[in-house]
């Protein structure tokens, strides 16, 4: 998978960590009739004075304000009083690095040790039980460590609220994959008839990465499972849907995997597929670089291409003959034509 730079990365969580804040108002404590069903409670202010270090070593790195306001109640819950999390996107989660030291057995090991230092959140559900929110990897942790009760902080949040809360950590993730990223976003828009721009603003992305990931979703599912595993990047993705046939997605994937293809090289073959693909056999023979003979594409017009790709969030084709030629814009949806149309407007103001 792609990996962004450490300052970009710090950029994007606080964005997120933004969005986040902005779906937390604050709440009144919880009810007593949720303190009867667990006794046991902690204050907030007890749990804060745990070491700083402590708790970023075992616990993900999400803002701790998204959890916790001032006066917030940390009740023990019974684990199996939690129900599963209705808007969680993990997507094929027994491809997780069990390597990685936030992998949920490596989690499972220091709740062991040091129990669980941050509170889920739940939501009031039906017949007395709760609905998780926030927090599934350190459920499934605590399962595995052992533990019956979990440390959890009760918020009434609406269906959306709770849906965009779930979304918003799963971004803070470090092994977050492109897919269940885009699963987020699609939830949001088809559960809640969210736009784009809308989702953009909710979860603290730009525009641009909401409709570029929302796209993957058109991907064969074995490229996504590539995408997952880390054999190709969102990059690798985004030129793998420039292809003008489709139908060879999936073959054009299953060949950039055989052979470790950078983006750079992908690029070049899908671009050279779409400006003049080859007789079907010689297509697949040939190596992607091209030969003495072949024809030469410019590389500015290249790099036009590329660039209008990222601006606009659509697929562009550009066609140069001597210096003339055509800009063809290829929508999905009208909701893309509108707000591409919207661009062109606002340029002329």
């Amino acid at each position: 998978m792609a990996v962004d730079n450490v300052e970009k990365g710090a950029e994007r969580r606080k964005a997120l960590g933004r969005g986040l804040d902005s779906l937390l108002p604050s709440r009144p404590k919880v009810a007593e009739a949720v303190q009867a069903a667990a006794p046991t409670v902690v204050s907030s202010g007890e749990a804060a004075e745990r070491p700083a270090e402590e708790v970023s070593e075992i616990i993900p790195s999400i803002s701790a304000a998204a959890e916790r306001r001032r006066g917030d109640e940390i009740l023990q819950i019974p684990l199996g009083e939690i129900d599963k999390n209705p808007y969680q996107t993990r997507y094929r989660p027994e491809y997780e690095n069990t390597d990685r030291p936030e992998s949920v057995g490596a989690l499972a090991a220091s709740i062991t040790v040091n129990g669980v230092l941050q509170p889920i959140t739940v939501r009031p559900g039906k017949n007395g039980r709760y609905v998780l929110v926030m927090g599934e990897r350190r459920c499934t942790a605590a399962r595995q460590a052992g533990l019956t009760t979990i440390p959890a902080i009760v918020r009434a949040v609406s269906d959306q609220q709770a849906a965009e809360m779930t979304i918003v950590e799963n971004l803070h993730r470090h092994d977050l994959n492109c897919i269940e990223q885009a699963l987020a976003f699609f939830k949001l828009s088809e559960r809640f008839g969210l736009t784009q721009e809308q989702i953009a603003k909710r979860v603290g992305a730009s525009r641009e990465t909401v409709a570029n990931h929302l796209r993957l979703l058109k991907l064969p599912e074995k490229t996504m499972d590539y995408l997952v595993k880390g054999q190709l990047s969102f990059s690798h993705a985004r030129v793998l849907l420039m292809l003008e046939d489709q139908q060879q997605l999936e073959r054009v994937a299953d060949l950039a995997v055989q052979k470790h293809w950078s983006v750079i090289i992908l690029e070049k073959f899908v671009f050279d597929m779409n400006m003049a693909p080859p007789p079907p056999e010689a297509r697949w023979a040939e190596p992607p670089m091209q030969g003495p003979g072949a024809k030469q594409v410019d590389p500015n017009v290249r790099s036009a291409q590329r660039e209008l790709e990222r601006i606009l969030g659509l697929k562009v084709r550009i066609r140069d003959r001597h210096g003339k030629g055509k800009i063809v814009l290829e929508y999905r949806t009208l909701e893309d034509f509108d707000r591409v149309v919207g661009m062109f407007k606002e340029s002329r103001q």
